[in-house]
């Protein structure tokens, strides 16, 4: 009787193990049959939608007793670690994050891939206004990619104009390197521009600041040592 008992807690233990499995990929599959504009674009339907697959998709899994619980908390984390290292490879990650689709090409709306990712031209206009460009003619390729969002490229002459478009030597500006942060020293930045406290005490001090702990901000950049003091209360030195 005690040996059936243990076979039947290992079908169990195992029945469970494969429930977990099924599930996860199921939803997933469930989530791309969606679409990608699904997970960019969320309406009120898609978010109920994803909303109600979950809580399908998880009540199976619900389990009492504390080892259960960890041992469904163990699976789920393993199963997405390992999806996770699926997309590092080609042919799985078409099937978990799918291929960019060309919305827009030199111009031209193509009709077939806007219905296959079921994005809508009312949504395309939207996220084409929202990155700037009022004229679908100013795009030359719209890109749905995996991740759902959408990338807008416009043509070659529509690109902001640089420094180097102008041939202009612009001077290297530096990385801003916060040194204080709500009265807290950063000691790791300070170490990265060779310096340490009592620097930077001595330079609060010429900005009439006795203690760090009424700077609410202060950031130097890797190039220059002024440093630039916030308090919060609207002065700035």
């Amino acid at each position: 009787m005690l040996r059936q008992s243990d076979k039947l807690g290992e079908y169990n233990v195992l029945l469970y193990i494969l429930k977990v499995i099924t599930l996860f990929t199921f939803a997933i599959v469930v989530l791309r049959l969606m679409g990608k504009a699904t997970l960019a674009q969320v309406t009120p339907h898609d978010l109920m939608a994803i909303v109600i697959i979950a809580a399908l998709a998880t009540k199976p899994l619900l389990v009492e007793g504390y080892v259960k619980t960890l041992l469904a908390i163990t699976l789920v984390v393993g199963i997405h670690l390992l999806y996770s290292k699926l997309t590092l490879y080609q042919w799985t990650n078409r099937f978990i994050l799918g291929e960019p689709t060309i919305l827009v090409k030199h111009g031209k709306i193509i009709k077939e891939n806007l219905r296959c990712s079921q994005f809508s031209l009312s949504e395309l206009l939207a996220v084409i206004r929202s990155k700037g460009y009022p004229d679908i003619r100013m795009i030359q390729y719209a890109i749905l990619e995996p991740t759902g969002t959408v990338s807008v490229l416009p043509w070659d002459d529509l690109y902001p104009v640089t420094p180097k478009d102008l041939q202009l030597n612009i001077p290297y500006r530096g990385l801003a390197l916060s040194l204080i942060v709500d009265g807290q020293i950063q000691t790791h930045n300070l170490r990265l521009i060779g310096k340490d406290k009592k620097w930077l005490k001595r330079e609060l001090e010429k900005k009439g600041y006795e203690d760090v702990r009424y700077v609410m901000y202060a950031a130097t950049t890797d190039r220059e040592a002024d440093l630039y003091v916030d308090n919060g209360t609207g002065k700035i030195h």
